[in-house]
C-alpha cells in the first residue's frame, strides 16, 4: 500500500511536470513561429526555440514515465487496457519527438533565408510554411493517440474506482473532447482551444488528487 502511494505520487508529479514542460515549451516556440515574418526572427531567436524544444523534451520524457509507473497498476484489473494505454503514451513521446525535426529545419531554413536577403515570396517561404504544417499534424496525431488511449484509462478508473468517479468522468469528457478537437483540425475545422478545457482541468486536478489523496483502493 505503501508503494502505491508513492507510486500515485510520482504519477501525480510527472504529469503536472508534463503540463507545464509543454505548455512553456510550445509558447516559447509558437512566439517565434505566430508571426508573419517568421523566417526573418527564427534564427535571431533561436534561443527561444531551442529551450522550448528543451522542454517540449522534458515533456516527451515524463509522458513515457508515467505510461511504465501505470502499467502495472492498470494491469491488476485489465491487462489490455494497460497495454492500451502503456501504447498509446509511447506513440504519443515518439510523435511529439517526431515534430522536433521541423523546428530544427526550420533554424537551418531561417538561417539560409536571412543570408539570402529575406526575398519576399521566395520557396523559402513555401517550405516554412509546409514545416509548420507538418509540425501541427504531428502534435494533432500525438493528441488522438493521446485520447483515444486515455479515454480507456479514464473508463478503467471509473470502473474500478481508483479515483472519484466523477473525475473519472471528468475525463472521459475531457479526451473525448480532445479526440473531436484533433479529428476536426486534421479535416481543417479548428475549433482553437476550447475542447482542450475539460481535458485541460482532468490533467491539473488528476495529478493534485494523486499527490494528496493517493488511490482510492488497490487490489
Amino acid at each position: 500500500m505503501t508503494s502505491n502511494k508513492g507510486t500515485a505520487r510520482m504519477v501525480g508529479v510527472l504529469f503536472l511536470i508534463a503540463t507545464a514542460a509543454f505548455m512553456a515549451g510550445s509558447g516559447l516556440i509558437d512566439s517565434v513561429l505566430n508571426q508573419p515574418a517568421f523566417l526573418s526572427r527564427l534564427y535571431p531567436d533561436r534561443m527561444k526555440v531551442i529551450a522550448g524544444l528543451f522542454l517540449e523534451l522534458i515533456n516527451s520524457a515524463a509522458v513515457v514515465g508515467i505510461a511504465m509507473l501505470m502499467f502495472p497498476i492498470l494491469k491488476q484489473h485489465n491487462e489490455s487496457i494497460a497495454l492500451g494505454y502503456f501504447g498509446s503514451r509511447i506513440i504519443e513521446s515518439a510523435l511529439l519527438i517526431a515534430g522536433f525535426i521541423c523546428p530544427l529545419t526550420l533554424l537551418a531554413l531561417s538561417q539560409e533565408y536571412i543570408t539570402q536577403g529575406g526575398a519576399e515570396g521566395s520557396y523559402y517561404l513555401t517550405i516554412g510554411n509546409l514545416a509548420i504544417r507538418g509540425q501541427d499534424l504531428a502534435f494533432e496525431l500525438a493528441m488522438l493517440v493521446l485520447s483515444l488511449g486515455s479515454i480507456m484509462f479514464c473508463y478503467l478508473l471509473y470502473r474500478t474506482r481508483l479515483i472519484p468517479r466523477i473525475l473519472s468522468l471528468l475525463g472521459v469528457v475531457g479526451y473525448i473532447a480532445l479526440l473531436a478537437s484533433s479529428c476536426l483540425t486534421i479535416i481543417g475545422f479548428d475549433l482553437g482551444f476550447i475542447l482542450f478545457i475539460p481535458g485541460g482541468i482532468f490533467e491539473i486536478v488528476f495529478p493534485v488528487w494523486l499527490i494528496t489523496k493517493g488511490f482510492n483502493r488497490m487490489e
